[in-house]
């Protein structure tokens, strides 16, 4: 099972890349082709995707997350 995750947060404009191993996020050059910029193209029109997440919240703060708090 793959633990790299491309992610955004809407109202941004970037992209980014999590590597759960590495326990790193680093942000991602726009792609050029492919698939990821067809997600791209339609994330930029508001459309949210989403495959393999089964969990994504978004939270005020990492101290938030830690504690059990989301903005649900």
């Amino acid at each position: 099972m793959s633990k790299v995750v491309v992610i955004s947060i809407a109202g941004e404009t970037g992209l980014w890349v999590a590597d759960l191993d590495a326990g790193t996020v680093k942000p991602l050059d726009p792609p050029k082709s492919g698939g990821l910029k067809a997600v791209a193209d339609l994330r930029s029109t508001g459309v949210t995707v989403a495959k393999g997440v089964n969990v994504a919240v978004v939270v005020k703060s990492a101290k938030d997350a830690f504690a059990g708090h989301y903005d649900g």
